[in-house]
C-alpha cells in the first residue's frame, strides 16, 4: 500500500506527535505545527492519536493512491479535491486506487494534515518519523517531498476498516466516497489573517521597560515572510529592556516568546531550539498552538493575558473535546 507523489507542493514533510526524551541532549521535538488538527485527522481514520501524516503548507501536493485507502484531512482548507471533485475536510473518506487527490488555492489557514488508516510506513528516528528538516533526519529520507516519491503506508487499522467498509458498503460505485458527518466547528481552529493570542507572562518579563510591556498588550505585530517551523519572527513595536545583559541560555518550548536584542519579539515554533539566551518575555497557551500554526505569513498578532489557571482550564477543554470526538468515532463504527 503506496502513496505516489506526483507534485510535492510548496512543502510537504511527513510528520507525528514528535520526538521526546532527547532535549538533554539537543535533538529538538520537532512534530506537526499544528498537533490538534493531526491528532484529529488521525481520529478521523482510527489511528492512534500521534500516528505519522502529512503537513501540507499552504501550497499542496498532487498524491496518486496506489490502493485503497480511508483517509482524512483536517487543518487548512486548500481546496482540496479527489479526481476532479471538491473533498470535503473534517471526515473520513474512502478512496480507491488511481484516486488523486489535488489541491487549490488556500482559503483559510497555512497547513493542512492528511492522515491515512494504518499510518506512513516510514522508519523511526529516535523514536519518530516526524521529518526534522535541519538535521536531514525522520520523515521520508530526512526531506520535504519531491516529485516521484513512493511514500509506503502500512494496512489499515481495525477500526479503520470498519470505517471504510461502511462507506463502502453504502457506495460501492464511486472512485472516492465521504462520510454525512464530519467534526463540528468547536473542535477546530479557522484562524483569518488577524488573531488574538493568550499568553501568560515570561520569566523575564520584568527585565522589560513599562513602555515595551504596555505595547506587548495594546499594539499589533505582524508575522513577517522570514518565519518558518523553528520561529515566527514578528515585525511591530521594538521592545526595549532596562538594560541589555543576556542571561544565560535557559530551556525554551514550543510558545516562547523571545526578544533579542534589537527588540522584535519571535514566536518558537515545533522546530525552535532546546535552549535559548534571550529574555523570555512571554509563553503562548498550548491550546492556542493550533491558532497560531494556521496563521499565513503577514497575519497581525495581538497578544492576550492570562493566568495559569486559565490556561489549564483552556487546555482541559481542548483535551476534553478530543476525547470526545474519540469515542464518538468509536460508537459510530460500531453501531452502524
Amino acid at each position: 500500500m503506496s502513496l505516489s507523489i506526483i507534485r510535492p507542493g510548496l512543502l510537504t514533510t511527513v510528520q507525528d506527535a514528535g520526538r521526546f526524551g532527547y532535549r538533554q541532549a539537543g535533538v529538538i521535538v520537532s512534530g506537526a505545527m499544528d498537533a490538534r488538527a493531526l491528532r484529529e485527522a488521525n481520529l478521523l481514520v482510527g489511528n492512534p492519536e500521534g500516528a505519522a501524516g502529512l503537513e501540507i503548507t499552504l501550497r499542496g501536493p498532487t498524491i496518486r493512491f496506489e490502493a485503497d485507502h480511508l483517509i482524512a484531512l483536517t487543518g487548512a482548507d486548500l481546496s482540496p479535491t479527489l479526481n476532479g471533485q471538491t473533498m470535503p475536510l473534517r471526515r473520513p473518506v474512502a478512496v480507491t486506487r488511481d484516486c488523486e487527490l489535488a489541491f487549490g488555492p488556500a482559503r483559510k489557514g497555512y497547513r493542512a494534515y492528511l492522515a491515512v488508516s494504518g499510518g506512513l510506513a516510514v522508519a523511526e528516528v529516535l523514536g519518530s518519523r516526524s521529518t526534522y528538516l535541519r538535521a536531514g533526519i525522520g520523515g521520508f529520507e530526512g526531506r520535504a517531498l519531491q516529485a516521484g516519491d513512493v511514500m509506503p503506508a502500512t494496512r489499515p487499522t481495525e477500526l479503520g476498516s470498519e470505517l471504510r467498509a461502511q462507506l463502502t458498503a453504502a457506495h460501492p460505485a464511486p472512485p472516492w466516497v465521504a462520510a454525512g458527518w464530519s467534526i463540528p466547528p468547536p473542535l477546530y481552529s479557522s484562524p483569518t489573517r488577524a488573531a488574538t493570542i493568550r499568553v501568560m507572562r515570561g520569566p523575564e518579563y520584568e527585565r522589560f521597560t513599562e513602555v515595551s510591556q504596555q505595547d506587548f498588550w495594546t499594539q499589533e505585530f505582524t508575522v513577517t515572510p522570514s518565519s518558518d517551523r523553528m520561529g515566527y519572527r514578528l515585525q511591530g513595536p521594538e521592545l526595549q529592556r532596562h538594560n541589555q545583559q543576556e542571561i544565560l541560555s535557559t530551556a525554551v518550548t514550543f510558545g516562547t516568546v523571545q526578544v533579542p536584542a534589537a527588540g522584535l519579539p519571535i514566536i518558537l515554533m515545533a522546530d525552535h531550539q532546546t535552549t535559548g539566551g534571550y529574555p523570555r518575555i512571554a509563553q503562548v497557551i498550548s491550546a492556542d498552538f493550533s491558532c497560531l500554526a494556521q496563521l499565513p505569513l503577514g497575519s497581525k498578532i495581538r497578544f492576550q493575558e492570562v493566568s495559569l489557571a486559565e490556561a489549564q482550564l483552556a487546555y482541559l477543554h481542548q483535551e476534553r473535546t478530543l476525547h470526545q470526538l474519540a469515542q464518538a468515532i468509536q460508537l459510530t463504527a460500531c453501531h452502524q
